[in-house]
Formats: C-alpha cells, sequence, structure tokens
C-alpha cells in the first residue's frame, strides 16, 4: 500500500478507513496485498482435490501434482509448494492435527473450515509470530452464540496442538474466530456461465482489511490466482473511476445488483452493520419492484450506443448520482456474473475496463469482448 495514495483515517460512524492521499484516477492500483494466512474452503473429507493446498492453483493446469509424505490427504502443483507448505503452512503437527478432525464425525463442514483456520493461525504463533501480531490487531466481531463454538473447537483442536503453544485458552479462540469472521476475503472458484461460484479457499490480508464497503463503490479488488505468475494469491485493488483528494475508498462486500433488503441483511448478519450510504438512503424507500425495474432497465440498455452524458462519478454531488449509470457503466452483464468493471489502467488503457469476477473485457461502451481476444 503506497501512503502516496492512500493513508488510514479515523471516519466518523465507520471507524478506521482509506482514504485518497492525492487525486486518484480510474485504473489506478491503490493496494496489492499477499495474505498473511490462506486456508481451504472444502470440507476435510472432500472426494475431489482441484486445488493445491499451498498456492490454491487449479491443479488440472500443473505439469506434476505431489501429494504429502505423511498424510496423503493433501496434494501440491509441483515440489517447491510441497516444500514451502511443509515448512509453514503443513507443518508436520499440522499434518497430523487435520488428519485426526478427519476423523472427527461432530465436525459439519462450517465447523471444519472453522477448523483449518484455527489451526492455521496458531501454527502462524510458531512459525511467523509477527504475522500472527498482525492477525491478533485486526478488528473483530464477536457474538453471544460464538462462545459455544469457540468452547466446542477449543476442546477438540487444542490437544492436537503442540506444547509450545501454552497461551491457547477458549478466550484466544474466540477472539481469533471473530477475526476471521470480520476480514477474511474469498478467492473464487473460476467463472462458470451454469453453476453459481463458490469459494475455494479464504485468505487473511491485513492491509486490505480496512476497506469499508459501500453499495455504489469507488474501487474493486481483483486476484489472479490462477494466472500469475508469482505472488498469484495476492489481490490487487483498483480505482472504478476517478476520486478527489481525501475521499474515502470504499469496495463492495457482494455484487452490485443486490437488492436493498438483502444488501442490508447480509451486512447486519455478516458484518454487524446497517449500511446508510447514499445508494441506500435513495432505496430504503423503494419497493423491490422499483429495484428490479431500475436495474434491469440499465442492463437492457444497448450498449453499442453512445450513453448520454451524466454527471462525473466521484464528483461533490455523488448523491444525486444516477443508479443506471453505474450499472451500465461498471457493471458486468454477462450472464449468471454480476462483477464489477474497472479500468485496466490510467493512461493507455483508460477505456478498456476488465470484470473483476469473470475478466470480460468491455472496451469504451462496446462490451462483450472476451479478455482473452
Amino acid at each position: 500500500m503506497s501512503e502516496t495514495l492512500v493513508r488510514i483515517e479515523e471516519v466518523q460512524g465507520r471507524g478506521r478507513a482509506l482514504v485518497s492521499s492525492r487525486p486518484l484516477r480510474a485504473g489506478e492500483i491503490v493496494l496489492r496485498d499477499s495474505p498473511i494466512l490462506l486456508y481451504s474452503a472444502f470440507p476435510l473429507n472432500r472426494a475431489s482435490i482441484k486445488y493445491c493446498d499451498e498456492c490454491f492453483r487449479n491443479l488440472q493446469s500443473a505439469s506434476i501434482v505431489v501429494s504429502c509424505p505423511s498424510c496423503s490427504h493433501h496434494h501440491f502443483c509441483g515440489p517447491n509448494c510441497l516444500s514451502a507448505a511443509m515448512a509453514s503452512s503443513h507443518a508436520p503437527w499440522v499434518c497430523r492435527a487435520l488428519s485426526c478432525l478427519r476423523e472427527c464425525p461432530s465436525l459439519v463442514v462450517e465447523r471444519q473450515v472453522q477448523a483449518r483456520f484455527l489451526i492455521g493461525a496458531y501454527n502462524l504463533a510458531v512459525v511467523a509470530p509477527s504475522n500472527f501480531q498482525i492477525l491478533s490487531s485486526l478488528q473483530g466481531r464477536g457474538e453471544d452464540e460464538d462462545a459455544a463454538v469457540a468452547q466446542f473447537l477449543h476442546s477438540i483442536i487444542s490437544p492436537l496442538c503442540p506444547p509450545s503453544l501454552v497461551e491457547l485458552s477458549v478466550e484466544l479462540t474466540r477472539a481469533l474466530l471473530a477475526k476471521d469472521k470480520l476480514n477474511a476475503f474469498g478467492l473464487m472458484e473460476p467463472f462458470n456461465l451454469n453453476e453459481e461460484r463458490s469459494v475455494r479457499a479464504y485468505g487473511v490480508y491485513p492491509k486490505a482489511s480496512f476497506f469499508n464497503h459501500d453499495c455504489l463503490p469507488n474501487a474493486c479488488r481483483f486476484d489472479y490466482v490462477d494466472a500469475a505468475a508469482d505472488g498469484n494469491t495476492d489481490i490487487i485493488i483498483r480505482m472504478i473511476h476517478d476520486v478527489p483528494q481525501g475521499r474515502e475508498i470504499c469496495l463492495s462486500y457482494f455484487p452490485v445488483n443486490e437488492s436493498y433488503s438483502s444488501r442490508q441483511k447480509r451486512l447486519l448478519g455478516d458484518y454487524g452493520f446497517t449500511c446508510e450510504c447514499d445508494r441506500c438512503k435513495v432505496e430504503a424507500n423503494w419497493s423491490d419492484h422499483e429495484e428490479e425495474d431500475v436495474v434491469g432497465e440499465a442492463m437492457e440498455q444497448d450498449h453499442d450506443e453512445p450513453m448520454e452524458e451524466e454527471e462525473e462519478v466521484g464528483s461533490d454531488n455523488e448523491t444525486d448520482f444516477p443508479h443506471s449509470y453505474f450499472f451500465v457503466r461498471y457493471m458486468c452483464n454477462r450472464n449468471n456474473c454480476w462483477g464489477t468493471l474497472a479500468p485496466l489502467s490510467p493512461s493507455s488503457h483508460a477505456n478498456i475496463l476488465e470484470c473483476n469476477v469473470c475478466g470480460n473485457i468491455k472496451n469504451d461502451e462496446v462490451v462483450g469482448v472476451d479478455a482473452d481476444a
């Protein structure tokens, strides 16, 4: 994160936030963040092996697939990932712990994923104490019902941990679960026209955790898990449109086409707050039918025709910014996608926008050019 582009500030009613240190242009990358912790979103006893357990690349594209020599349950896209995993994320005690958990019938899938996170977090305290301190410093959200979950998971996992982890407690387990709930980003499975996308892995990205939510965001995140040669699990935050100095930089925590009621339910249930962004203030009095009409009419607009001039996004009158402009300009209209578009760069490719879900390319006002064309 470049301090010349964004800085951390306390924003009233929103806590710590990232704001622009100077005027930012559409397409500018304001953050590239590496995870301090990655863990699989799949059940421990999954039937099919699709991704490397270290870098989470698709194993179908790997020239060689190797298995953990101790448990044979975990697979890697080559000797380098195996060596890296055995020295860190898949240390011997982690391997033994995960093998034991496979035999635990009381762990439903949600608890299995939480157990993976906790083992990864405890292991972080051993192999990378500084990163564990970063994880511990992140904001968390505790709930009454989490106490029982923490007690249950602690009773199962603590006997599997090495003796060096002397500070293990139910309170620490609960605090870590709260960090995970509020800060984990999902690395998604590849886009498929006929299937709903699911999460292949979760990652904790310490700098990206400072981005707050807005239902009409001015930035969006990209990842290139299967494409990038190096740092393939990094996430990249790119500006959607120009913003002035001092403006808060926000992401949308889910697809922007969701209805007002759905957004509010998810934000309250998952993150513990009621959204009062400009879009929500407008839509609060709308019916679901009115919302569907706005999105539908916008997406049915003829993209081959020039759009009428609208007030520039990011101006000081964002409360008057029409939803339809955002949906037409910055939401992918590919079937089953609903991703967000951002320019590839602020200079020569300012009019070429990339979808952060399917990789589709929109060239100026022309939509539907394949990313590999």
